[in-house]
């Protein structure tokens, strides 16, 4: 066979490199069906977490960010290190200055949750902020909580750990993380759980001078709180408070940052249903600390635990400044963190 010569090599190397730059040319040209304001959101969750996420914890920034937003139509995929095929080529962003890739709807327009929704990586799947009831600034604080359970998810053997709980009772899809059958509509179970909402309602005004006597009462009430559950009811009680109470934590904290430190984009600025993040975080603290003397398990199920967990982690920055620096080291419980007080 004729070899070809150094030049005839550097000819078709040419042709083959305008070629591909042809066919990038045609996927970056072609429009995208994403609304404009949904990919503004999105430009603004980016923005924040580079700015602030490793202000809030420490190495945040290392834990993936992979984005699946619902519409009714279509599925559009941000930020994934390896699609599935069916997401087909991406079509590149000149706001989000990315690739979106999409593909027909697999998930109802209503969802919000993180999981590892896309070959194994954990994924923030959600809806419009329309098809979840929440404003934009709102919507965006949502999907920083969802992606600190990204930071949470990519913990060494995370998922091996939350088995070996042995909460799952054999379920694959965790849908017992849900579905738990925790003892809600005990009487005494919720006397006792509305103590300690009391208590830590009490705990969070009290002056620097009655912490202490307070929080002996807190903690005994808490112990006879524990007494009452089953172990693996208090263990999910426990994985509860540390996964998505101080996920709702971090979403507080995130919105007072954002309000004594952001100035959101113009683009931002200029949606419809724009409200400022200072409004968002005067009305989730309001919503945590009203809510907590009025606790109730019969009522609120699972919800309940957002309130408290949060409440809780708000404690600690109290009574344990730095308590943060343990959190992913004390996996799936705050109970060491006030052991130690």
């Amino acid at each position: 066979m004729e070899r070809c010569s150094n030049k005839q090599k550097t000819s078709i190397q040419t042709l083959v490199f305008c070629f591909f730059i042809f066919l990038w040319g045609i996927v970056t040209q072609a429009e995208t069906s994403l609304p404009v304001s949904d990919r503004i959101r999105l430009a603004e969750v980016f923005r924040i977490a580079k700015k602030f996420q490793d202000k809030v914890w420490e190495n945040w920034s290392r834990a993936p960010f992979a984005v699946l937003l619902v519409t009714p139509q279509r599925e559009y995929l941000l930020r994934h290190p390896g699609p599935s095929d069916d997401f087909g080529l991406p079509i590149y962003d000149s706001i989000l200055t990315a690739g979106i890739y999409s593909r027909p709807p697999h998930f109802p327009p209503n969802l919000l949750a993180t999981f590892p929704a896309v070959k194994g990586v954990p994924t923030i799947v959600v809806g419009q902020p329309e098809n979840v009831s929440k404003s934009s600034a709102e919507w965006v604080l949502t999907l920083l909580h969802e992606h600190f359970h990204q930071l949470q998810m990519s913990l060494p053997n995370y998922f091996a750990a939350v088995e070996s709980l042995g909460l799952s009772g054999g379920d694959q899809t965790g849908r017992w993380m849900l579905d738990y059958p925790f003892p809600y509509d005990s009487v005494a179970v919720n006397e006792a759980f509305a103590d300690l909402g009391r208590l830590l309602s009490e705990m969070l005004k009290a002056k620097k001078g009655e912490i202490s006597q307070k929080l002996k009462t807190y903690l005994e009430a808490r112990g006879r709180f524990q007494n009452l559950l089953g172990a693996n009811d208090y263990k999910y009680f426990s994985f509860q408070i540390w996964q998505e109470g101080v996920a709702r934590y971090t979403e507080l904290r995130m919105s007072k940052l954002l309000a004594n430190h952001y100035q959101p984009s113009e683009r931002f600025r200029m949606l419809l249903d724009f409200t400022t993040f200072k409004s968002v975080a005067d009305s989730l603290e309001n919503e945590i600390l009203s809510t907590l003397p009025e606790l109730s398990l019969t009522k609120q199920r699972r919800v309940a635990f957002y309130y408290f967990g949060a409440a809780e982690a708000m404690l600690l920055d109290k009574v344990a400044p730095g308590w943060q620096k343990k959190y992913f080291k004390f996996k799936f419980s705050l109970d060491k963190h006030f052991s130690s007080l």
